[in-house]
């Protein structure tokens, strides 16, 4: 069975949004993912990533945001002021950053919960299908998920999007204190739903050098805005993306004071 159905494009015009009335966390961004691209989304802590997913999620108003300007299309749908669930129902779905799970719950009831617009036959070929992915839970299914490893939580968050056959996945900062060999079987995982699923996928990571590994198009995002973009390929060879992101520096050992203005340095912020 295939989890995406009817894949579409996700363009974000013209962004901003606002906390408590007065912070703004997004200014005037605008990005881009054509159907099946892996799209990745870098930058620093306190970026605004995370709320970008927030306000394409539909979950801001939890946090006292709101958005003040801009729209969210997808597959030819305004999501700008959906709700959650309409967003779900429309095939956005969110792994959100710390994977909050439904720590009493077990694996299966976690799976369950994604599954909410599905009939029980759905839902177990749909849990087959995750099962496939990630073997590791079909052993652990009967397990309650709060007793699980980091990693495996990360598996579980990421299998309770996937049982909502989501079109595009919207993943943040799914590497975010995992061991590096549960990276490597996380983003085996990415790849494959790109590849064998034709999912589209949305990647907010600090860690840049995963991402654009796997991506076919970056943003990098500072202050929140928008200050760089391009082919993931030509990011990597960027000599400021390597030394801020990627931590490769051609110039050699940075005097202290170089270091202590190190964002005035950045051509993007200048």
């Amino acid at each position: 069975m295939s989890l995406a159905t009817t894949p579409g494009a996700l363009e974000i015009r013209n962004l901003q949004v606002i906390y408590g009335g007065a912070i703004e966390a997004v200014r005037d961004v605008s990005l881009k993912a054509e159907p099946g691209q892996i799209v990745a989304l870098l930058g620093s802590n306190g970026a605004g990533k995370s709320t970008l997913l927030k306000a394409l999620s539909g979950v801001l108003k939890e946090e006292e945001g709101q958005i003040e300007n801009g729209v969210i299309h997808y597959a030819g749908m305004d999501l700008t002021h959906y709700s959650a669930d309409r967003i779900v129902r429309a095939g956005v779905v969110q792994v959100p950053e710390g994977r909050r799970l439904f720590a009493p719950l077990t694996v299966d009831e976690n799976l369950d919960m994604g599954g909410f617009t599905a009939d029980s036959r759905t839902l177990e070929e749909r849990r087959a299908v995750v099962f496939g992915l990630f073997p590791r839970l079909a052993e652990r299914r009967k397990q309650i998920s709060g007793y699980l490893s980091g990693g495996e939580q990360q598996m579980v968050a990421i299998g309770r999007a996937l049982m909502g056959a989501p079109n595009l996945l919207a993943l943040d900062e799914p590497s975010l204190g995992l061991a590096p060999i549960v990276i490597d079987q996380i983003y085996d995982v990415i790849g494959r739903l790109n590849r064998e699923f034709g999912l589209t996928v949305l990647l907010v990571e600090q860690n840049a050098h995963r991402a654009l590994s796997i991506a076919d198009y970056g943003y990098i995002m500072e202050r929140g805005r928008i200050v760089l973009d391009g082919e993931a390929g030509s990011l990597e060879a960027n000599a400021d993306v390597r030394e801020f992101y990627l931590g490769v520096s051609t110039a050699g050992q940075r005097s202290l004071r170089e270091v202590k203005h190190y964002k005035r340095r950045k051509r993007w912020l200048s």
